[in-house]
C-alpha cells in the first residue's frame, strides 16, 4: 500500500467525532495521525514520549500545529512527560525550545523513576482522541479520534505520573 492510500483511510477522520480504530503501521503514518488529530485539538493535549520521538516530534508541521493550538485557544494545555529528557536536550530538540517560549502553555516534566520502566507512548487530545504505541521505541500503534473510555483511562495514568513528576531544569532554562 503506498502511502497515498495509508492516508486516504484518515481523510474524514474528526476529533470527538470518528469512533474508528486506525491501525498505525509506519512512521509516516503514525505521523501523519498525529499531524491530523493535533491539527483538530482544541483545548488539551497530553503526550507520553520516551524521547520527544524527533521523527514525530521535532518537526515544523508538528510545531506549527501546536502554534495554531495556542493561538486559536490562550487557555490551551499542553504537557509532555519525557522519559529520557537528556536526548532531546542534547540534540537541540526544536519542541523543547518552543516550549520554553510558550511556558505558559506548553509544560514538560520527566515522570518519577517509579515510572522509569513505563516503555509505552502516547497522545491524548481533548481527552476523547488517542494515539497509542504499546513499545515507545516502535512506530507501530493505534489512532482513535473517538475514544472517551480509552482516552480518559489513559488520561488518569498520564495525570497520576505528572502529579509525582517533576520539571527538568533544562526544560525550563531560555538562552538568551
Amino acid at each position: 500500500m503506498s502511502n497515498e492510500e495509508s492516508f486516504r483511510q484518515f481523510v474524514e477522520l474528526r476529533l470527538g467525532i470518528s469512533d474508528i480504530e486506525i491501525e498505525l503501521l509506519t512512521r509516516a503514518e503514525t505521523r501523519h495521525a498525529i499531524d491530523l488529530m493535533v491539527g483538530q485539538t482544541q483545548a488539551s493535549l497530553d503526550i507520553i514520549s520516551r524521547d520527544l520521538d524527533p521523527f514525530l516530534y521535532d518537526r515544523a508541521t508538528f510545531l506549527d500545529l501546536l502554534s495554531s493550538l495556542c493561538l486559536r485557544n490562550r487557555q490551551a494545555r499542553i504537557r509532555f512527560l519525557v522519559q529520557d529528557p537528556s536526548t532531546p536536550i542534547k540534540r537541540c530538540h526544536r519542541l523543547i525550545e518552543f516550549g520554553r517560549k510558550l511556558s505558559s502553555s506548553i509544560e514538560f516534566r520527566q515522570p518519577h523513576q517509579d515510572y522509569q520502566n513505563f516503555n509505552e507512548a502516547c497522545l491524548i487530545a481533548d481527552q476523547r482522541g488517542l494515539i497509542h504505541r504499546s513499545l515507545a521505541d516502535r512506530f507501530e500503534g493505534t489512532a482513535n479520534f473517538y475514544a472517551p473510555v480509552a482516552a480518559r483511562r489513559k488520561l488518569d495514568f498520564f495525570t497520576e505520573v505528572w502529579e509525582r513528576s517533576e520539571s527538568h531544569p533544562e526544560f525550563r532554562r531560555l538562552h538568551l
